[in-house]
């Protein structure tokens, strides 16, 4: 890619490109697990949503699993959506979450997410009020949230499940560019 081009990854044209539903006996194989245990539907929506290779729930994983479930597709539906950890769109090998919350947006967390929008050259779309950006080669994805619950630690940015506290720009630009050089996120 030239320096001056920005990757604009749009969510439709990642789903396009990605076939990556697990087959039926990986996801029988999930369901067995879960089958009667407390909280099974979030055990096995989660480990379905892990075993994928973009941490995603396809639309068709959760019709198969609606099907051999019982559980009707749009109760499944309800549950992805309603808690912020499933994902319903191919996901970068890195997640970088910026928290949009009061406490955080007063400590300038706006500007940790355009920065990390120009680290990654990423383009959001237009009048985007929640950001979800996978850069093209797949290994970032960058996404806000409403609240972590954080908030004496503003501002809050979570890289890979790792939570940050107090972070900035500098703090910012140091973890994406030890992810790019083979670390993790610290």
């Amino acid at each position: 890619m030239k320096s001056d081009e920005k990757a604009v990854a749009s969510p439709s044209k990642l789903e396009d490109k990605t076939s990556d539903a697990l087959s039926p006996k990986r996801i029988d194989a999930i369901i067995a697990k879960h089958l009667g245990k407390p909280g099974q539907l979030l055990g096995l929506l989660e480990n379905l949503q892990s075993a994928n290779k973009y941490k995603y729930l396809p639309k068709e994983t959760l019709e198969y699993v609606s099907k051999k479930t019982k559980v009707p597709l749009s109760r499944l539906f309800s549950i992805v959506t309603f808690y912020a950890f499933f994902n319903l769109k191919p996901q970068g090998k890195h997640t970088i979450v910026v928290c949009r919350g009061t406490a955080c947006h007063t400590k300038n967390s706006r500007k940790l997410l355009d920065a990390a929008m120009t680290i990654l050259e990423l383009v959001p779309e237009p009048d985007a009020e929640k950001i979800f950006l996978t850069t093209l080669d797949k290994e970032f994805t960058l996404k806000t949230v409403a609240c972590f619950g954080q908030c004496a630690l503003a501002p809050v940015v979570e890289v890979d499940g790792s939570v940050h506290s107090n972070m900035n720009q500098e703090k910012l630009r140091r973890v994406i560019g030890d992810i790019r050089a083979g670390g993790t996120a610290k």
